[in-house]
């Protein structure tokens, strides 16, 4: 313990990659293994001030001398792995591989390769992100990893809510490996790379394409001498200012990094103006606090004393190893392992320690502000904390850049005014439509034209209250209610037209045929069945849509309208409408049967122009006058025209104005409260007008009892010469249906007479057939009946008595003859199965002595 607290300062490993020969004067020799990669002879001065602070050290670690000796790779993996070998095999045992290679290619190889060698490396350079899984290899970081700098960069777009961006890299093996990368931690924090392009001399056809791409948010990869080029091309193409945001992701370096010259083309002025609110990650080159490090030294005597020396400004850091010596190569690389994990100091850079090979650092994140660059937050990649000073930050607009056009919704309703006009119209015409339903079911004289007329005011009725329903959007109802009334819009304004369209084409048909030579009564019935098939063909066309195809809330859109106090702004408005996958089918297939009903409606209406219908269908001239309400045939003609058109007008209305909510309410609506007007004013009109008369006599003149017993007897032999007519049709109806069963019945006995002389042929035949047998039965009757068994035995019957009757006791057939032989056959049918028959049995009784043969 005594000896590794003597050497507890034993090395001093730099930030940074040089080299430094001098002459020893320390007694115990430790060989470094130096690998200067492209630009390592820039950390010259920080080893010499670091080996200068050893050699002051008093003893015993004075005792010890640090000998590098240097290794050049170069950027081919195979060459640099031969110098490695070469060195390796050559030179001493070495304790430590200081440095690194600058291609991420050839460090990733080398890296790969030391824990095979027993080798533990301190590089200076950010590892890529290839080397991120560091308990693979015995690599060590003093700068933390371009990885990093990506997850600060990713830390930034969330903060912002940045979700769209564009990537600009510079092409490079390092920023290659690290665009990458980025791309993949983009990719799991759901950020969309619009477009990624790369550049190695003309940036300005990469802005172009990103430009394309409607990008708004660019991160960039480059070299800081890019920067100027990359910020000329934007100036030119108008890719800087309120709707843009830049975040560059550079190398290292401070807020001089912010100052360039006039590039050709553009003016100092101009790339301030291009880079004003940019923003830069980079890593921290010195700690941001005044508190001296390890070495005694101040963040800001360390860089005094580096420009003294002619450094870039790479910063040095003390490393604490404990070494043992007589130690074997294995235990040495296991402890000098442990003293790298386990280290924990203050240097001028900030805290220095590993996580997994990788030094725990801060990222600073600047602003270009004016002329200069401004630190406005930093990330800590130990805790993945992003830190942002609000106050410092300065936009070129009211708040950060948007990644895309900011889109605003807005509904198109129907005005709230121009609904209750409308409601209020509708609500009258309903109140009418009623006032003439009850007038009619007061006024009631016959069945049929009773019930024409009620349905008529029914689908007026249900016409008029799909206007009010109509009105109704989502700017009073939930989705879910407005797509339920989609569907009961549908089914009443459908409905309602069609019992219109039905009762007008029924009565059109029954002036049309009043000339036929059908009684009134099969009329009836033709008309009630047109009203079914109206009814149900159109109840299932509605069924089949509304099953198969329902009716949705769909939302149209419209064209964008940008507002001029923010060009990033556009308003998209569009308004809610009922649709189905199928719409247009399934509206062809609804017009399509009602137009050449419509069509043969007009037809049969200007063919009946020029006659008068009365109820109770009685065709008169115009000269004479009608008792009942009668409707004339030209109201009758004028009524389904009006219908037709206003049909044709509203469904081109529909289709032309679903762009405009409002408009194709309002004329909607006026299309059909002006077709419901126009009907009731045609058809029912003629009925008030002949009641006021009606009533306007009643009171002038009373009728006297003569008159009035008069208008009975006439009302009386009328009834009796309609019970009449109707008592004849009836008796007809009777005879004829007596005839129809008379003939029935006749037909039925024709048919049983044919099949009763059929069944007496057959009989007939069977006993002509049957004669012979009966014949031939007789003679044998009383002869002797023998039975065989198997050549062996034979038994007879004898009859004693030819002449005898069969009935007789001594005849064959007796009873006790039968029974006889069936004692007897009745064993000798069972044992004649046996296989020799009934000699082969064993029974006695069975043997031939037993009987006797003739």
């Amino acid at each position: 313990m005594e000896q590794r607290d003597r050497v507890e300062l034993l090395l001093l490993l730099l930030l940074g990659g040089g080299c430094w020969l001098g002459e020893a004067r320390v007694r115990h020799p430790l060989p470094v293994l130096w690998m200067m990669g492209v630009g390592g002879g820039n950390m010259t001065p920080a080893v010499r001030l670091a080996l200068n602070d050893l050699e002051r050290q008093p003893p015993p670690l004075g005792d010890y001398e640090l000998q590098l000796h240097p290794l050049h790779p170069q950027c081919d993996s195979a060459e640099s792995l031969k110098a490695l070998f070469d060195s390796l095999w050559g030179g001493p045992r070495f304790l430590l591989l200081l440095g690194g290679a600058s291609c991420p290619s050839v460090m990733g190889t080398i890296a790969r390769a030391l824990p095979a060698l027993h080798l533990l490396q301190v590089s200076f350079s950010a590892p890529p992100p290839l080397l991120s899984n560091r308990k693979r290899y015995g690599t060590f970081s003093m700068l933390p990893s371009d990885r990093a700098v990506n997850q600060a960069a990713v830390k930034l777009l969330q903060r912002y809510r940045w979700s769209r961006v564009g990537v600009l890299t510079q092409e490079g093996a390092q920023r290659s490996e690290m665009r990458g990368d980025l791309a993949r931690q983009l990719l799991k924090a759901d950020v969309h790379v619009v477009s990624s392009e790369s550049f190695s001399a003309d940036a300005c056809s990469s802005l172009r394409k990103i430009r394309g791409s409607d990008a708004r948010i660019i991160v960039a990869l480059l070299d800081g001498d890019s920067a100027a080029e990359v910020f000329c091309c934007a100036y030119r193409l108008k890719l800087f200012g309120a709707r843009y945001q830049w975040l560059l992701l550079l190398a290292d370096g401070g807020a001089d990094g912010w100052r360039w010259g006039g590039r050709p083309g553009c003016s100092a002025d101009s790339l301030q103006a291009a880079a004003d609110g940019a923003m830069r990650l980079q890593r921290r080159a010195l700690s941001s606090s005044g508190a001296p490090g390890v070495s005694g030294r101040t963040p800001q005597q360390f860089l005094r004393l580096m420009t003294l020396e002619g450094s870039n400004g790479r910063a040095p850091a003390r490393l604490r190893l404990r070494l043992c010596k007589n130690s074997s190569e294995e235990e040495l690389q296991r402890k000098l392992l442990e003293a790298l994990k386990h280290t924990h100091f203050q240097g001028v850079t900030g805290p220095v320690f590993f996580r997994n090979g990788e030094r725990m650092a801060s990222i600073e994140l600047l602003q270009f502000q004016g002329s200069g660059g401004v630190p406005v937050g930093d990330f800590n990649t130990s805790s993945q904390q992003l830190r942002v000073t609000d106050h410092l930050l300065r936009f070129k607009g009211p708040a950060a850049a948007r990644d895309r056009t900011l889109v605003l919704e807005q509904g198109l309703h129907v005005g709230l005014l121009m609904f209750g006009v409308v409601s209020s119209a509708a609500a009258l015409t309903i109140i009418i439509t009623l006032t003439f339903l009850l007038f009619t079911l007061i006024h009631r004289t016959h069945a049929c034209a009773g019930c024409l007329e009620e349905l008529l005011l029914l689908g007026l009725l249900l016409c008029s209250s799909s206007v009010m329903v109509s009105g109704l959007d989502g700017a009073s109802l939930s989705p879910q209610v407005f797509q339920t009334l989609c569907s009961v819009r549908l089914w009443i304004l459908s409905l309602g037209h069609t019992v219109v369209l039905a009762v007008l084409f029924v009565r059109c048909w029954g002036l049309y045929s009043l000339h036929s030579t059908k009684p009134p009564h099969q009329r009836r019935r033709s008309s009630v069945c047109v009203l079914l098939c109206f009814l149900l063909m159109d109840a299932f066309l509605l069924s089949t849509w509304q099953i198969l195809d329902p009716l949705r809330r769909e939302e149209l859109q419209h064209g964008e309208q940008s507002v001029s106090s923010e060009q990033d702004v556009v308003i998209r408005p569009f308004s809610e409408t009922c649709s189905s996958t199928n719409m247009e089918l399934w509206t062809i297939a609804l017009c399509g049967y009602k137009a050449p009903l419509m069509g043969l409606g007009c037809f049969v209406a200007w063919s009946i122009r020029g006659t008068e219908v009365i109820r109770g269908s009685e065709v008169i001239r115009r000269s004479e006058v009608i008792r009942r309400s009668e409707v004339s045939s030209f109201s009758l003609t004028l009524t389904m025209f009006s219908l037709t058109l206003f049909s044709v007008a509203g469904a081109a209305a529909s289709l032309l104005t679903t762009h405009n909510p409002s408009l194709h309410f309002c004329l909607h609506s006026a299309i059909i409260l002006c077709c419901n007007i126009c009907i009731l004013s045609l058809m029912f009109t003629p009925q008030l007008r002949f009641w006021k008369v009606c009533v306007k006599n009643s009171e002038q003149q009373k009728p006297s009892e003569t008159q009035i017993e008069t208008a009975e007897e006439e009302e009386k032999e009328a009834e009796e010469e309609k019970e009449e007519e109707e008592e004849d049709e009836e008796e007809e109806e009777e005879e004829e249906d007596d005839k129809k069963l008379l003939i029935r019945f006749n037909q039925q006995l024709k048919s049983h007479t044919a099949q009763l002389d059929a069944d007496i042929e057959t009989l007939t035949l069977q006993l002509r057939d049957s004669e012979p047998r009966l014949q031939h039965a007789a003679l044998n009757n009383g002869r002797a009946r023998c039975v065989r068994w198997s050549h062996a035995a034979q038994v007879c019957s004898e009859d004693g008595h030819a002449g005898g009757k069969p009935s007789s006791p001594d005849s064959i057939n007796s009873l006790e003859h039968v029974q006889r032989r069936l004692s007897v056959q009745l064993p000798i049918l069972h044992l004649s199965y046996l296989p020799g028959g009934v000699s082969a049995s064993s029974s006695s009784t069975f043997q031939q002595n037993h009987f006797l043969f003739p």
